[in-house]
């Protein structure tokens, strides 16, 4: 920097002006690594004039040729802030705000931003230097003040440089001023406004009518020329301009050399000392002849145009009215003129005209608002425009312009409305699913824009006509027209066999049709009608009636949206036919696969629930169970496939049989989970089930639970309180991994089971917690109410949990499966057990048990047969097993007798020849008893029989097998004991 300025400081003195300009901006422009620089001086009528520019086209330049020095460019900025500006380039594009001081160029402005500088001349600042920056930016401290030396040396070399040749003189002489100004069509002219010297030029002499002799110089020579009555006013204008150091601007007439006067215009500003005192005022002045005669001509048009015209001053009083004006304010303009508005009458039928009038007028922007006249009724658009000396008010009569804009946008509404709800109605059947859902849709949508009350959807089955959906109507007037056969002018039947609408205005029309309908008119409380036809793939399957309660003649713009409407619908409806039969064949199906109904046992009395997802015509794959099994045992099953649809639905019944077929073999519940999971294992990796399975045993009242990634169970002890056993679930079946956790509940008498799948405790509103809080909640609430003992108790039960937790309104996106179990035990004084010898003697042990006990609970006639029972049991056990022995007897629904002993081995049951002396017993005891098999125990096996306590149909006994029914009981329990070779003691 300091190199540059010692560069500079070479310069000898005298140098030309642009030489100094050019010489300041190349070394400022380097210095700051910029793009380009400019230099400004100050011109006449307040412009800044660009003498010099490096680096930049013309193409940028040219806008900056002349800049106001009142605007907002960064030359005029920095002479406005007499010192340096900074004005960053914003990225919204050249010209406008983005634009570095504003200037418009044809090319975009490049760089980062303007720094610009004052140049002063003594204490007034005569120009500016500007820089446009490039990468760099804003230029910091250290650039800046090498810019002030820049400035300071150019303002010292400017000081010393010759005058210019020419135009450029900054003190022109009148001589020189006279040819400069010589060509131009405006006459120039320069008063000292101290010594009141003027100075004109050749045009300003033709302008004011005076001859190069008659000129004084003085300014009492312009003022001879002027109109008297317009010297006033003229002279205060410049007096203004002057103490305000604003634009001078006036209009006057000046007297000609034939002594006649013409309109002229003057423009100029004036300059100051060091102190602020006024020097000169230089300007301008033209003739305004034409453009007075312009304005004139303007006057008349004003005058005779269509539209009332009013100019106002300052104070609201009128100064110009119109013919039409005068029309609409029943004033003459001698009349009006110097008058307060808010004072005619007829304004004053307007009462918020005179405040909206003032609003407008306080933003001084023009303003456009209707006016209603209350006493004529018209209505008239007003214009307000603001001035400088008052404001010009436009009236126009709209009324008739207005009612039909009014009836327009009546009509544009109306239709936009009936598009609103078409749209609405194509997007409420896109979604929906059923017959039901097509009927609802039609209801919202359609009834309410026609003013209608009913809609009744009906289509052909086996020649009649059913409905599917009613809106608006009575159940007996339904159940009055459903399946009705063809009527000879029936207008339903006739709009399907011509697929045309039919419009019916009045109940008295539609009886004229068709005699045989009178009467159902007042049956259905209706009285017009619209027969619209369901078309769909060629074919009219149906009828759409929209009903109204008064008589109603459509328009022919309603009849054709409402045909329009029942295409739309039609094919819908035929989609939802479709989806309702799908629908109905997937719940059937998987109403199949569910138990028909829950069994009656002794061990527990339940009421169970299934509900599907609220969407899709999908079936799921949730189920419940309950599996009677032997010695008072229930098995308790529910479980959850996951996903929708066929596969998982027979997924479901595939495990629902293997539930009971490992049920039956009275295997653990860790076992049988054992073996689902390998079932679903093989199934492959989509598969992916929960199941929760648990066994009850009334004998001992010890429930025990087993689950695979499915929520637990909630227990409700008679007392009302919840309980969740908190076990750690083994995962889904097909991922885990055997051995399955087992946990053995003792439970109460009276308690309450209940199993469930997560839909019903879980939902997108709602986590599995919070639904498992709500469930224990209902439950309590629900026993505290009341014993919850009997089958109907537990139906209410379920229709509670379903209400509370899966309301109707409230579709659910998971299907949903619970059952809910009151367990019973086994009375002790029901159970007897008695341990046996493990030797011959322990059949007739066993026979005296079983009279004894049989005699104390009054069942002395099941005592013959018992004993066989017993005696072929105890006697295979002793023969092919081994001890401990047992014997157990349990009086419930029906007599149960129980032989255990230490072996795992099953008796298996085998058809024996004539000639065989053994094999029999197996044969014999399915004779003899109801139902019969074996199971495991910890320690070996359990075999059983059931038996009624009453004979089916008065019966005498049970039927034996082949080769034993001619023998009595007592022949029978001796060859048995026979063959055993066992004890015969009785």
């Amino acid at each position: 920097m300091n190199a540059r300025l010692a560069l500079l400081g070479t310069v000898a003195p005298g140098v030309t002006e642009s030489e100094v300009f050019r010489l300041a901006l190349q070394h400022a422009m380097s210095e700051l690594e910029a793009l380009g620089a400019t230099m400004h001086l100050r011109g006449p009528m307040s412009a800044l004039r660009l003498v010099s520019a490096v680096g930049l086209p013309p193409a940028l330049t040219r806008p900056w040729e002349i800049v106001d020095q009142e605007g907002p460019l960064a030359p005029a900025r920095a002479l406005q802030q007499g010192s340096g500006v900074w004005v960053p380039r914003r990225s919204d594009g050249p010209g406008g705000a983005a634009d570095p001081g504003g200037a418009t160029a044809e090319v975009p402005w490049p760089g980062t931003g303007l720094a610009s500088l004052p140049v002063f001349s003594g204490k007034r600042s005569v120009g500016a230097l500007t820089v446009l920056a490039g990468e760099r930016g804003e230029p910091g401290p250290e650039h800046w003040d090498f810019l002030r030396a820049v400035v300071h040396w150019t303002e010292d070399r400017m000081s010393q440089a010759p005058p210019p040749a020419g135009p450029g003189q900054t003190e022109p002489s009148a001589e020189h001023l006279r040819q400069a100004l010589k060509e131009v069509r405006v006459g120039a002219w320069d008063w000292d406004v101290r010594s009141g010297d003027l100075i004109w030029d050749e045009a300003a002499l033709e302008l004011y009518g005076t001859l190069p002799a008659d000129f004084t110089g003085k300014i009492e020579n312009w003022m001879r020329i002027v109109h008297p009555d317009d010297l006033a006013p003229t002279l205060a204008a410049a007096q203004r301009a002057i103490l305000d150091h604003s634009v001078y601007e006036a209009e006057y007439r000046v007297r000609r050399l034939d002594g006649t006067y013409g309109w002229t215009q003057a423009r100029g500003r004036a300059t100051y000392d060091e102190q602020g005192e006024p020097l000169r005022m230089v300007g301008v002045g033209w003739e305004s002849n034409e453009s007075r005669t312009a304005r004139d001509a303007l006057g008349r048009a004003l005058r005779h145009m269509s539209d009332g015209f009013l100019a106002v001053d300052d104070a609201w009083r009128i100064t110009f009215a119109n013919l039409e004006a005068e029309h609409l304010l029943g004033l003459s303009e001698e009349q009006l003129f110097g008058r307060l508005l808010w004072d005619l009458p007829s304004v004053r039928e307007a009462p918020d005209l005179e405040h909206r009038c003032r609003e407008a007028a306080a933003s001084e922007k023009p303003a456009s608002f209707d006016v209603h006249m209350a006493d004529s009724g018209r209505r008239f658009q007003l214009r307000l425009v603001p001035g400088p000396d008052g404001r010009t008010l436009y009236f126009t009569d709209v009324t008739e312009r207005r009612h039909l804009e009014e009836e327009r946008r009546t009509t544009e509404r109306a239709a936009a409305e009936r598009a609103v709800r078409i749209a609405e109605l194509t997007t409420e059947l896109a979604k929906a699913s059923t017959s039901q859902d097509v009927v609802a849709a039609v209801a919202r949508r359609v009834l309410p824009p026609f003013a209608a009350t009913a809609v009744l959807v009906q289509v052909i089955e086996d020649e009649r006509l059913h409905y599917v959906g009613a809106v608006g109507y009575q159940d007996d007037f339904l159940e009055l027209i459903n399946y009705r056969t063809r009527t000879p002018g029936d207008p339903a039947w006739d709009v399907i066999d011509s697929g045309a609408p039919l419009f019916l205005s009045s109940a008295e029309e539609l009886t004229a049709r068709a005699p045989r309908l009178t009467g159902l008119p007042q049956r259905a409380g209706k009285q017009a009608w619209a027969f619209l036809p369901l078309t769909a793939s060629g074919r009219t399957f149906g009828v759409c009636v929209v009903a109204f309660d008064r008589p109603r003649l459509l328009t022919d713009e309603e009849r054709a949206l409402l045909t329009t409407i029942s295409a739309l619908v039609a094919q819908s409806l035929e989609r939802a036919r479709l989806y309702d039969a799908e629908h109905t064949r997937s719940r059937e199906l998987q109403r199949s696969l569910l138990p028909q109904e829950l069994p009656v046992l002794p061990a527990c009395t339940a009421a169970a629930r299934y509900l599907p997802a609220g969407q899709g015509a999908d079936v799921g794959g949730d189920w419940y169970d309950i599996i009677p099994l032997s010695g008072g045992q229930v098995a308790l099953v529910v479980g959850d496939v996951m996903g929708h649809g066929l596969p998982e639905a027979a997924t479901m019944g595939r495990l629902r049989t293997a539930v009971h077929t490992l049920a039956d073999l009275e295997l653990p519940p860790d076992e049988i989970m054992g073996h689902l999971n390998d079932l679903v294992g093989g199934m492959g990796e989509a598969s992916y089930v929960t199941c929760l399975y648990a066994l009850y045993d009334s004998t001992t009242r010890v429930c025990s639970i087993a689950r695979a990634g499915h929520p637990p169970p909630a227990l409700v002890h008679p007392d009302g309180t919840v309980h969740f056993p908190k076990t750690d679930a083994d995962p889904p079946l097909g991922a885990a991994e055997p051995p399955f956790e087992t946990v053995e509940l003792e439970v109460p008498e009276g308690s309450l089971l209940v199993l469930y799948t997560d839909g019903l405790v879980e939902s997108a509103r709602r986590e599995i917690d919070e639904g498992m809080a709500e469930l224990a909640r209902m439950l309590s609430t629900a026993h505290q109410g009341g014993a919850v003992s009997t089958e109907a108790d537990l139906e209410r039960l379920c229709d509670t949990l379903t209400a509370g937790l899966l309301p109707t309104e409230q579709q659910a996106a998971d299907d949903a499966a619970f059952l809910v179990a009151r367990l019973h035990c086994l009375p002790r004084d029901r159970m007897a057990s008695w341990p046996l010898p493990d030797e011959a003697i322990a059949a007739g042990r066993a026979r005296r048990h079983v009279r004894e006990q049989l005699a104390v609970w009054d069942l002395d006639d099941l005592a013959p047969t018992t004993e066989l029972l017993v005696s072929e049991l105890v006697g295979n056990v002793v023969r092919h097993a081994r001890g401990p022995v047992r014997l157990r007897l349990l009086y419930g629904a029906e007599l149960i007798c129980e032989v255990f002993d230490g072996s795992q081995t099953m008796p298996r049951i085998r058809r024996a020849a004539e000639t065989d002396e053994g094999g029999r017993g197996l044969q014999l005891i399915t004779a003899l008893s109801e139902r019969w098999g074996a199971r495991y125990t910890p320690t070996g096996k359990c075999i059983w029989t059931e038996q009624q306590l009453v004979c089916p149909n008065g019966a005498d006994g049970p039927d034996l097998p082949d080769g034993l029914g001619d023998r009595s009981p007592e022949a029978l329990e001796r060859m048995f004991l026979d063959a055993a070779d066992l004890d015969t003691d009785a």
